[in-house]
C-alpha cells in the first residue's frame, strides 16, 4: 500500500469517528443536561428492607430519580438505636413538599425494592438539596409471617370450637334443641302473629293464689 493511500485511510478513519461521537453527542446532550440538573436528599430509615444504590425513586408513581447510597448512622448515645441513611437524587424539577410520606416499596409481589415518595399537602414548602426526612419503616417479613401464624391459629381454634358446638355457629350447627326451639317459635308466631308487633303482657302474681308456709 503507497504512502498516499495509507494516509488517505487514516483521514477518512478519523472523519468517520467523528461524526459518530457527533452524532452521539447531540442525541445524549438532552439526557446529559437533565441529568446534571439534580439535587440530593437525605432519607432516614430504622429498616430499608433490601434497598440498595441504583433503585427506582418514584414520586406519586412516576420515575424521578434513583437511590445515590446507603449508609449506617451509628448512635451517638447509649439511648438511640442505629438507623440508615439513604440518600436519593432527584430530578431538579421535581419539587418534593416537606410532609410527604417517604416509604420502602416493592415492585410487583416478589420484585425489586424502591422508595415510593406520597406527595404531602402542604406545597409552601419544599425540599431542598440535602434536606432530610424521616421515612416509614416497612414491615419485617419475619413480623408478617408471626402475625399469618397466630391468625392462622385463631382460626383453627375458633374452627374446633365449632365442631365441638361451641358459640353460636356451632350451636347452629351442631345443637339439635335449636332447631327444635326455632320450630316452636316459629309454629307460635304463625299461630299468634301479633306477638311480633306487641309484647305480650306478663302475668301478674295473685295474692290469694300465694301460699305461704306457717311456722
Amino acid at each position: 500500500m503507497s504512502e498516499k493511500s495509507s494516509i488517505e485511510l487514516k483521514v477518512g478513519t478519523f472523519i468517520f469517528l467523528s461524526l459518530i461521537v457527533f452524532v452521539a453527542f447531540v442525541l445524549l446532550i438532552g439526557d446529559f443536561k437533565e441529568w446534571t440538573n439534580r439535587y440530593n436528599v437525605k432519607v432516614v430509615f430504622g429498616f430499608v428492607d433490601g434497598v440498595k444504590v441504583g433503585s427506582p425513586v418514584r414520586f406519586a408513581g412516576l420515575d424521578v430519580g434513583e437511590v445515590k447510597n446507603v449508609d449506617i448512622i451509628n448512635p451517638s448515645s447509649s439511648d438511640e438505636v442505629s438507623r440508615v441513611q439513604v440518600i436519593v437524587r432527584l430530578k431538579g424539577h421535581v419539587r418534593i413538599p416537606k410532609d410527604s410520606l417517604v416509604l420502602v416499596n416493592t415492585l410487583g409481589l416478589l420484585g425489586e425494592k424502591y422508595i415510593e415518595i406520597m406527595p404531602g399537602k402542604n406545597y409552601a414548602s419544599f425540599l431542598k438539596s440535602e434536606d432530610t426526612i424521616v421515612g416509614k419503616d416497612p414491615i419485617p417479613m419475619h413480623s408478617i409471617m408471626r402475625s399469618s401464624y397466630d391468625t392462622l391459629q385463631d382460626v383453627k381454634e375458633i374452627i374446633s370450637g365449632i365442631r365441638h358446638g361451641e358459640g353460636t355457629i356451632g350451636k347452629l350447627i351442631y345443637d339439635e334443641t335449636v332447631y327444635t326451639n326455632i320450630e316452636a317459635f316459629t309454629a307460635d308466631i304463625r299461630k299468634y302473629p301479633w306477638k311480633l308487633l306487641y309484647r305480650t303482657k306478663e302475668e301478674k302474681p295473685n295474692p290469694e293464689k300465694t301460699n305461704f308456709k306457717t311456722r
